[in-house]
């Protein structure tokens, strides 16, 4: 079997394809089914720059103890180097009879510097390196993370600057409950968003605990540096355990659990906004660009990124339960079910990433139409509980105002009346004789959204008050 190889000159280099890492033990050669059956190497590669910059940090400590000399440490840092400038400029050719990208690189870098290469493997396993790779890659995966979910929360506060004063429904059972603030509602999404950075980043404190020098399962026997290598690759300390760090894929799990909280909430964001851009509700106008129309119905514009982001959401979750299920059944230590593991892992980030980004472009360019959510506004008697409240402040029982101000909702539908403060005062009298003329100020969602005062309601002042922290905190 040839392995072709591209210089940097861009003349190919033919040499034998080396034997798998374990084919001295296994003398049969594997069919062409078998191979495309277990490689990794379709997907894997892109842990490329992760397992190149692992190696190095490896040749380094290697060298540092003396297991290998300063001059093979600099010849194998050159070629990981060359290799990696190739594979990121699209000229490395990818073999998959070397099924990962761990034989890929190492096989490459034989070819490429001679015996220098076959002594990279030295002290290490392809257990606890594709270990140290995935974490390297949740790690990063992590801080991208976390920078495009807070791109995302600028979108929606600055939107809730700009068009956030107006008053608006709030639903609860998808029925008109109270007004609030448009700015209240939006902001309740950055909240959302910033549980799922915390998440993430308590997550990659257990991500960032380097396993490298755990070797297949029991450590090794030469004297080498663990935390020469973690320090040098940005963890903050090593794992205790060979058993348990080559077959820890908890972060994983973990990642895929937040990755699939993140696509929840902006799954709910999205059939929020489906149903507000709707001809019935009519509260929100998409950007065009973020909108599709109909194959055969021309006056069409249907809301499909926000639908696509819906839909999207199964399969995170999906991930979520394929890495789990794997975990569930395995006995310690390694086994080769952690394979599919990145194929999971990976397609839930490419899912979040591209929905965290298609979010922003969305928020970003979304009108609320004030017109028609003024006129929403006076439907579904939502300063009823306000009309209870101000019996309280006049020592009426809440039960009780409860009761009454119930039954003055129940008079008004009876009478065809839309609005509690189309009642005349004798009949606020009848019903309670608490209630005197000032009634009227404190009636209309208007008034309402002006007369919160608790902490974290939907009013003017705890707009302003929650508005200066979000711009503070994602300045």
């Amino acid at each position: 079997m040839k392995h072709k190889l591209k210089t940097n000159s861009g003349k190919s280099l033919k040499v034998d394809a080396p034997a798998k890492a374990w084919q001295a033990r296994i003398a049969d050669a594997t069919d062409e089914l078998a191979v495309h059956y277990v490689e990794s190497l379709s997907f894997d590669r892109r842990l490329a720059r992760h397992d190149i910059n692992g190696s190095i940090a490896h040749a380094q400590m290697l060298a540092k103890v003396g297991l290998i000399t300063p001059t093979e440490c600099a010849a194998i840092e050159r070629g990981l180097l060359e290799i990696l400038a190739e594979i990121e400029a699209g000229g490395f050719v990818f073999n998959l009879e070397q099924e990962d990208i761990h034989m890929a690189v190492e096989s490459a870098l034989i070819a490429r510097i001679g015996e220098p290469g076959k002594k990279l493997h030295t002290a290490r396993s392809r257990n606890d390196q594709v270990a140290l790779d995935f974490r390297l890659w949740c790690r990063e995966t992590i801080d991208s993370l976390g920078g495009q979910i807070t791109v995302l929360q600028r979108a929606f506060v600055h939107l809730a600057q700009s068009q956030g004063a107006s008053p608006m429904p709030a639903f609860t059972h998808l029925q008109h409950a109270q007004p609030v603030l448009i700015g209240h509602e939006l902001l309740a999404y950055v909240e959302m968003l910033e549980r799922d950075k915390q998440r993430l980043g308590d997550c990659r404190q257990r991500v960032n605990i380097c396993p490298l020098g755990s070797g297949a399962v029991a450590g090794s026997t030469l004297p080498i540096d663990r935390w020469m290598v973690a320090k040098s690759l940005g963890f903050a300390g090593v794992s205790d355990n060979s058993m348990d760090a080559i077959s820890d894929r908890d972060f994983a799990a973990e990642l895929a659990f937040d990755l699939t909280l993140i696509a929840v909430h902006l799954s709910r964001w999205a059939e929020q906004w489906i149903l507000y851009s709707s001809t019935e509700f009519d509260f929100i106008k998409i950007a065009d660009k973020y909108t599709t129309g109909s194959s055969m119905m021309p006056q069409k514009r249907n809301p499909d990124m926000l639908e696509l982001m819906r839909g999207k959401a199964g399969g995170v979750l999906g991930n979520l339960v394929a890495i789990v299920t794997m975990l569930k059944g395995q006995p310690l230590a390694y086994n080769r079910d952690m394979q599919e593991d990145k194929r999971w892992l990976f397609a839930a980030a490419d899912t979040v990433e591209a929905s965290l980004a298609i979010a922003a472009g969305i928020v970003g360019s979304t009108n609320f139409k004030l017109q028609s959510l003024q006129a929403r506004l006076a439907e579904g008697f939502m300063d009823a509980t306000a009309l209870a409240e101000y019996l309280v402040g006049r020592g009426v029982p809440f039960r009780q105002a409860h009761q009454v101000v119930g039954r003055l909702v129940a008079q008004c539908e009876t009478r065809g009346i839309t609005e509690l403060s189309q009642l005349e005062l004798s009949d606020f009298k009848a019903a309670c004789d608490a209630i005197e003329k000032d009634v009227y100020g404190i009636l209309g969602s208007n008034s309402v959204v002006k007369r919160y005062i608790s902490h974290g309601a939907g009013g003017i002042k705890q707009l302003k008050t929650q508005l200066a922290k979000w711009q503070r905190l994602l300045r």
